[in-house]
């Protein structure tokens, strides 16, 4: 079928070489990258010759066409609602805030985590952004019940939890009130 000197070229994957060596059906081959790699017997064609002796069905070359020819890529982008668009979302999760934890204890973390929820409060209200979501986490709910009372304290602000399909049960929506 093959034999050393050959060249090929690999059906499902932009890989030309040369038959180095053959053993049953595996062939291994020196790519044009120099690198020696092995495939089964099917996984080839040889190019460069009218020799075609091996039976790959009928199609051989629209099998080739469709090797040299990219597919473009396809992707549904998701579509969100223009009232969605943008919304900014701050992770609260003490390992997104800071480089390194290691020796602060429940108290200092509850504190940065919540002076970082009131930065983006303040920030969201002197620019007069509508809405904001936090994520915080599941856990025993000790910083949900914090950013609760935080977000208590404001008068122009309302909250309820964040959309449980995106965000699940670890998330607040935050909805800044504005005045004219």
């Amino acid at each position: 079928m093959f034999n050393k000197g050959d060249k090929v070229t690999v059906l499902d994957d932009a890989i030309d070489g040369i038959v180095l060596s053959v053993k049953a059906n595996k062939v291994t081959i020196e790519t044009t990258d120099g690198f020696d790699l092995t495939f089964d017997a099917k996984e080839l064609i040889k190019v460069g010759t009218n020799d075609l002796n091996f039976n790959i069905g009928p199609n051989l070359s629209q099998i080739i066409k469709e090797k040299e020819i990219p597919k473009p890529r396809s992707f549904v982008k998701e579509k969100k609602p223009k009232h969605e668009a943008g919304v900014p979302e701050f992770d609260l999760h003490i390992e997104k805030l800071v480089k390194s934890f290691k020796g602060m204890n429940n108290y200092d973390i509850l504190s940065i985590q919540t002076e970082t929820a009131q930065r983006h409060i303040e920030f969201a209200i002197k620019n007069r952004i509508p809405k904001i979501v936090f994520i915080h986490g599941v856990g025993e709910g000790v910083l949900k019940s914090e950013l609760d009372f935080l977000l208590g304290r404001y008068d122009n602000v309302a909250f309820q939890d964040a959309n449980y399909q995106k965000y699940g049960l670890g998330a607040t929506e935050v909805y800044i009130k504005q005045s004219k």
